[in-house]
């Protein structure tokens, strides 16, 4: 029997990916700023906590108040999804905290362990992968970064982590974490004409799925993505 995958919930995509992320999958979002990188990882746990599924979201970052605002803008209201979505806010906790011998990441994963005891989450954001680099502030990057992927495997959740790209689309993510990763999926900005941008995404890669690698043109409206055929490049 086929392992049940789980849906992005953008509309159009699912069913180009198998109908979605094999579990236990850590997928790197790339893209550059302004692509709604956060906001689509956002989603995927939103419409998942819609089905059932217990999901956290790690911002470190951006407050509490202001993501579940910003989601709420574009259709995706927390109150409806609170029993069983959880929204971090690892940026106010550093600020308090005291590590003493403790290690960020050490600290970080205290978290995480201790949240999937209480509640059980299925899926885990972490905003952002590059922002858990400059904190985390490894000494042997290479290998720490393996391991920490492996962690995250081995904590038997699917792992959505947002990374930035520069506009020319370099990756900014120098340590081969594009390899570590199961999944890529990709958003840009394309111009199209003399005045119009559209956002694109596109799986680069996905562990054990048919997939194409072809582009989408990407849309956002009434708390749902959606993607359709891309018409024109002109």
């Amino acid at each position: 029997m086929a392992e049940e995958r789980v849906p992005t919930f953008i509309k159009g995509f699912d069913e180009h990916l198998e109908g979605g992320i094999l579990p236990g999958c850590v997928v790197l979002i790339m893209g550059e700023p302004g692509t709604m990188k956060s906001s689509l990882a956002y989603s995927i746990l939103h419409h998942n906590a819609k089905q059932g599924k217990n999901g956290l979201f790690v911002s470190l970052e951006q407050g509490r108040k202001s993501v579940i605002t910003q989601m709420a803008s574009l259709g995706m209201v927390y109150d409806e999804v609170d029993a069983n979505l959880s929204v971090l806010d690892l940026a106010i906790l550093r600020k308090k905290m005291k590590l003493g011998k403790k290690s960020w990441m050490e600290v970080f994963k205290m978290y995480a362990v201790n949240l999937k005891k209480s509640m059980n989450y299925d899926l885990l954001v972490i905003d952002s992968l590059t922002v858990l680099e400059l904190l985390s502030a490894f000494r042997e990057p290479r290998i720490e970064l393996f391991e920490f992927f492996e962690w995250l495997r081995d904590m038997n959740v699917t792992t959505i982590m947002p990374t930035e790209m520069t506009a020319k689309g370099d990756v900014l993510t120098p340590y081969g974490e594009d390899y570590l990763a199961d999944g890529i999926i990709h958003l840009k900005m394309e111009r199209v004409g003399d005045v119009n941008i559209q956002r694109r995404i596109r799986m680069v890669k996905l562990r054990a799925t048919k997939h194409t690698p072809n582009f989408f043109s990407l849309l956002q409206q009434d708390g749902f993505f959606a993607v359709t055929k891309v018409i024109s490049e002109e």
